[in-house]
């Protein structure tokens, strides 16, 4: 069996319960040793092989897995983070089924939620946001047409941008317009590893300062109101609001 597991953020510990147990069980690793934190490997099995994809190709990393396959081993593709966002496992499993080989996806823990951790805030509060919008800016992957960020930053929902922080004021200049200038932003490098850092600030001057830290990479740009302190009180555990377990306080 191939299993497809979320590394986690950065932080080995944040790996999940069953992605760890997975892991230790696994007689072949394949992890993106670009990003994932190779202390995670502290849970594979002392003998098993270990492979950094970052130094292969898509045909490759299914070579790996179809040779392990073959030999009745089973393989743990560690991708960082969670697997549905920009992981490019679809591919991977794409040509596995075409194979005819079985694979699982354990899920993990994005960076996105390792940041609002770092930052303390809710993404989404009541009477300001309740949607998140993840997304990118074009790069060496272009983004489609209708999903441009200068439109989707219409919508003035709490935004977090993956793999921009190279293009950062690019970024802000085609949402400035919509969050305005003052907008909160933030900036969280390398969420829950050792070496993290937080830059918070307003839209205007988050993309300065995030250049005076000398971040340039592995980093989410997270902005909108959600990140301020004015909202609404939640219904959820207001003395006024009941609901299927507990009643109105009279």
């Amino acid at each position: 069996m191939i299993y497809f597991i979320g590394a986690g953020p950065g932080d080995p510990e944040l790996i999940t319960v069953k992605g760890r147990k997975i892991l230790s069980s696994c007689d072949v690793v394949i992890y993106a040793g670009s990003l994932v934190n190779p202390l995670v490997l502290k849970y594979a099995k002392g003998n098993a092989r270990i492979y950094d994809s970052s130094r292969m190709d898509l045909d490759e990393i299914v070579e790996v897995m179809k040779d392990a396959h073959q030999r009745g081993m089973d393989v743990a593709r560690l991708h960082t983070g969670d697997p549905s966002l920009y992981s490019a496992v679809r591919e991977q499993a794409g040509k596995l089924e075409k194979l005819g080989i079985p694979y699982d996806i354990i899920p993990g823990v994005s960076s996105f939620c390792a940041a609002s951790a770092a930052l303390k805030r809710e993404l989404t509060l009541p009477g300001v946001s309740q949607t998140v919008i993840i997304t990118r800016i074009p790069g060496r992957t272009p983004v489609p047409e209708n999903e441009d960020l200068q439109k989707l930053s219409t919508h003035r929902a709490t935004l977090v941008l993956f793999l921009s922080a190279g293009n950062m004021e690019d970024a802000v200049g085609r949402i400035i317009g919509s969050y305005g200038p003052d907008a909160p932003a933030a900036v969280v490098y390398k969420a829950s590893w050792e070496d993290e850092k937080v830059v918070r600030g307003k839209l205007k001057d988050i993309a300065l300062k995030a250049k005076n830290e000398g971040i340039e990479k592995t980093a989410l740009l997270i902005v909108g109101n959600a990140l301020g302190d004015n909202f609404e009180l939640s219904k959820l555990y207001s003395p006024d609001f009941s609901h299927g377990f507990r009643g109105a306080r009279k």
